[in-house]
């Protein structure tokens, strides 16, 4: 199982991670928006996260972690 971190005052929500992850666990919330207004990404449920890193590696600014 990994763990999928996202600084979130950095994301802009552009979602290509949510693209990206074959568990289809992430989104773009609807309601959880950062200081600059952008609506961030998150994960949906954690324990089905498998540590890919596909979510980390299409992150054009870099602000997800994956740990396994």
């Amino acid at each position: 199982m990994g763990k999928v971190t996202f600084k979130k005052e950095l994301c802009k929500g552009c979602g290509l991670c949510v693209d990206a992850c074959p568990k289809k666990i992430l989104a773009v919330s609807k309601t959880e928006s950062n200081n600059k207004g952008y609506f961030i990404a998150e994960c949906l449920d954690a324990e089905k996260c498998i540590g890919c890193a596909f979510c980390a590696t299409m992150c054009p600014d870099c602000v997800i972690t994956v740990e396994k």
